[in-house]
């Protein structure tokens, strides 16, 4: 027979399960979590033409305020792009949203490949390109410089920058589209990935900071039943908490039905340069995507500025390589010292007494069903 001390043992674990916060994966610019890994954090990809070259950015690690050496050992940054995957343009809805159709996201794979690695410092320790040609005649930078996301948040705060100039001749002839998607390796081990600008920073698109481009729609389409079954019962249930909490899922977490595209950067020679054809530093990709949906970021940064909303960077950028603004002066980050489990610990000992009370009234009341069960059946006999 179990003992009532290691039941409530039991019912202190179950608790704690169901309290506890989940593991954090580094994840992008405007998520409100605390990274653990802040050096693994994507911040943007950019990609636009200039002259006979296309300029390639990749950012990394949000609201960089301290002074260097940082620790960039452990991390490889990586800027994949398919040239042969067929893109279609005509649905309107999708340009609007990621600037064409993946007609099979399941076949994405990289033809060209650009590995990053940083000294501590930021100065670059090594490059590597697969794919492409004239590689000696790639320009490339890396440092800190200014956050170009136009958001109060990120504003006075730095990133680590990594810009490729690419001539165009490194790519195939006649090459007109271009997929790609960034990704951070931590000791070789996958820790955030990035394509279209914004979308893996809303909290729907969780499963997308590590699933590769050509697994993302099917892990998608799971996530998509489970989240409108859960949607639908909670919202069919008479009590007004029950479709309360629906509807904060349906704002939140719920996947649209447009949601069920790989998530990368698609860009093409056949129409003008701009997100969600690539991306600019100057596109205010907040408001482009609030028209078409996504306004949950744009919400936000109106709360968190002045009137009116900005639609600039907070500083002018370069009209020469590297493009991006000067970083901002140094200063201490801020540390964040106070831990909220001393709050939960007394909702986690309420609760665990709770289910405790409900697993010993459950089991004294099995246990005298059994005993008058037995009694009845000695008293046939």
């Amino acid at each position: 027979m179990q003992r009532p001390g290691r039941r409530f043992l039991v019912a202190l674990t179950l608790a704690a399960a169901l309290l506890a916060p989940p593991a954090t994966r580094a994840s992008d610019h405007a998520d409100p979590l605390k990274l653990s890994d802040p050096n693994a954090n994507i911040t943007g990809l950019f990609i636009w033409p200039e002259g006979d070259q296309y300029v390639i950015v990749f950012n990394v690690r949000k609201s960089l305020t301290d002074a260097k050496p940082y620790d960039l050992g452990p991390y490889r940054y990586e800027v994949s792009i398919d040239l042969t995957s067929p893109v279609t343009f005509e649905s309107a809805e999708d340009r609007a949203r990621y600037g064409g159709t993946i007609v099979i996201p399941e076949k994405l794979h990289p033809d060209a490949t650009i590995t990053v690695r940083l000294n501590n410092d930021t100065s670059l320790r090594s490059i590597d390109y697969s794919g492409l040609r004239h590689t000696d005649e790639i320009r490339t930078y890396t440092g800190v410089r200014d956050d170009p996301f136009i958001f109060p948040r990120f504003f006075a705060k730095n990133v680590i920058s990594m810009v490729m100039s690419i001539p165009k001749s490194a790519f195939p002839d006649g090459q007109k589209d271009f997929i790609l998607w960034g990704t951070t390796y931590v000791n070789d081990k996958v820790s955030d990935r990035v394509g279209r600008s914004v979308r893996s920073q809303l909290p729907r698109f969780g499963s997308l900071n590590v699933a590769a481009p050509p697994d993302q729609v099917r892990v998608l389409m799971k996530e998509k039943e489970f989240l409108d079954n859960t949607y639908n019962f909670l919202n069919d249930n008479k009590e007004w908490w029950s479709q309360a909490i629906a509807g904060l899922l349906q704002f939140t977490f719920q996947l649209r039905k447009y949601d069920l595209a790989p998530d990368v950067m698609i860009y093409t020679t056949r129409f003008p340069p701009g997100f969600p054809n690539g991306r600019r530093l100057p596109d205010d990709v907040n408001s482009i995507l609030c028209n078409v949906g996504d306004c949950l970021l744009q919400e936000i940064s109106t709360i968190e500025g002045e009137y009116p909303r900005p639609t600039a960077n907070d500083k002018k950028f370069l009209t020469e390589f590297p493009y991006l603004a000067a970083p901002w002066p140094d200063k201490p980050e801020k540390v964040l010292t106070r831990s909220i489990w001393p709050y939960l610990l007394p909702v986690l000992i309420v609760t665990a007494v709770l289910i405790w009370g409900l697993v010993e009234v459950t089991w004294r009341l099995l246990r005298w069903l059994w005993q008058a069960l037995r009694r009845k059946v000695a008293m046939a006999c």
